[in-house]
């Protein structure tokens, strides 16, 4: 193993520099729920249970997002290596139709009919009452929020992960302070409850994408193209439906199956604790992974370039390896500290500060003990699948890896467990992780054979 790390000076300074940008980003955007979720707790346990089910649709364009991200950085990272900026401007033009279309569609369904939306996700009428504003609301966010994922997204596969992370932490900035302002009705403004934190992710949104917007037109670095933006053409439109439509229905899929855990919770007989402890815990898991994502990205942007700029496919392997052991090591690392900060301050701090009633507590505990043993698996699998498998072109089997398990395993499991044994929350906890258990054997199997490496560029 230590030989594996072993790499020529400069590769961990290169891999580092483009996952610091990403890494901040991340923590920016999970910081950002976190103080949602934490605002809106202090509201009552009812009113953070009603918030984590109307955030399931649109965790499911959040995802879906990410995954035209993903699709389109396969493309525009071996682009990038070839210096092909016209192709990259009209990867771009792709993207942002699919993108402004899908989340658009979206948007108007859960608009006009939020409490159909609702109520596949928790039969608890409380819960759907207090969430149809929200709802309402915050799906329209995600059109403006798409479109500038989708431009930060092109900067980061062309190594200036920064913007993403400055445009994020300003986005960040100004939903904090419009969550405390119409939340709780500050400064003169109406007490809007859990509407307020809507309207807040709403118009943050808004100066998000107009942010972008002045910085795409006025960009030196990567200038538009409108004429490659406006009509990419048949031959890239193809090339995106080829690598990108795997990644997108992988996303969609996987998001979709990760809202039906969430859907078994809401109708568990103890959901309103399932879906309070899940709204603090979930948010901690994704700050918990952030360091895998963005090593996951950075391993994208370098092992695309590599595949652009030519290189042998046993150097690519040996690269790609370097990443995935790297990414298991900060795994571990990850995995001791949740399990340091459970009895040392999640307990004793953050559970009563999240108002956390003590059905809740327990159910937070159980969630936060299985999220820190299946750490280091997990990081191999999201660096593997997001990361080298995807950036070098093997999307198709990228995406069975990702998918097969949680909905042929994690979902049963869970299902039987909690709706039809009425199992012990820590036997439900754990059935959740059940895909974790196959994507890692599976994973590595495909990536020792070095069938996953192509160059998307050619043809």
């Amino acid at each position: 193993m230590l030989r594996a790390l072993r790499r020529e000076p400069g590769f961990y300074k290169r891999l580092w520099t483009l996952a610091a940008p990403m890494i901040l980003q991340n923590i920016i955007t999970t910081s950002l729920g976190f103080a949602d979720i934490f605002m809106v707790g202090l509201l009552g346990n009812a009113e953070m249970a009603a918030a984590t089910a109307a955030n399931v649709p649109v965790f499911i364009i959040q995802v879906v997002i990410f995954g035209f991200q993903s699709g389109m950085a396969v493309l525009v990272s071996q682009y990038w290596g070839r210096g092909d900026m016209d192709s990259i401007n009209r990867c771009l033009g792709v993207a942002l139709y699919a993108v402004t279309g899908f989340s658009t569609l979206l948007a108007l369904i859960t608009f006009l009919f939020p409490v159909q939306v609702l109520r596949l996700i928790t039969p608890n009428q409380e819960l759907v009452d207090l969430a149809v504003r929200y709802i309402q609301i915050v799906g329209f966010s995600y059109i403006f929020n798409g479109i500038s994922s989708i431009y930060a997204g092109i900067q980061r596969s062309t190594e200036y992960p920064a913007f993403g992370m400055l445009l994020f932490g300003v986005s960040m900035c100004v939903n904090t302070f419009l969550n405390f302002v119409l939340i709780f009705g500050h400064f003169g403004a109406p007490a809007m409850g859990i509407t307020g934190a809507a309207a807040a992710t709403l118009i943050s949104r808004i100066v998000e994408f107009v942010i972008a917007a002045v910085f795409a037109l006025s960009s030196k670095r990567l200038p538009l193209r409108w004429s490659c933006i406006l009509r990419p053409g048949r031959a890239i439109v193809r090339s995106f439906l080829t690598y990108s439509t795997p990644v997108v229905c992988n996303e969609a899929m996987w998001s979709i199956g990760t809202s039906m855990l969430t859907v078994i919770m809401g109708h568990m007989a103890n959901s309103q604790d399932m879906l309070a402890a899940y709204a603090l815990i979930g948010n901690i898991d994704k700050l918990s992974t952030v360091v895998c994502f963005g090593l996951a990205g950075s391993a994208a942007v370098i092992v695309g370039k590599e595949i652009g700029q030519g290189h042998s496919r046993e150097r690519v392997y040996e690269v790609s390896w370097t990443l995935l052991l790297a990414s298991m090591l900060v795994g571990g690392a990850v995995m001791a500290l949740l399990l340091i900060l459970l009895p040392t301050f999640f307990r004793p701090v953050l559970f009563p500060l999240f108002q956390l009633a003590p059905g809740a507590a327990e159910v937070a505990a159980y969630l936060a003990v299985v999220y820190a043993v299946f750490m280091p698996m997990r990081a191999f699998d999201i660096t593997n699948i997001t990361g080298v498998l995807r950036a070098g072109g093997d999307a198709r089997v990228a995406s069975l890896i990702d998918i097969g398990p949680l909905w042929l395993a994690a979902i049963p499991l869970m299902a039987l467990t909690g709706l039809v044994l009425h199992a012990p929350t820590w036997v439900v906890c754990i059935a959740m992780q059940a895909e974790n258990m196959l994507k890692c054997p599976i994973g590595l199997v495909r990536f020792r054979s070095r069938k996953w490496i192509n160059d998307v560029t050619q043809g």
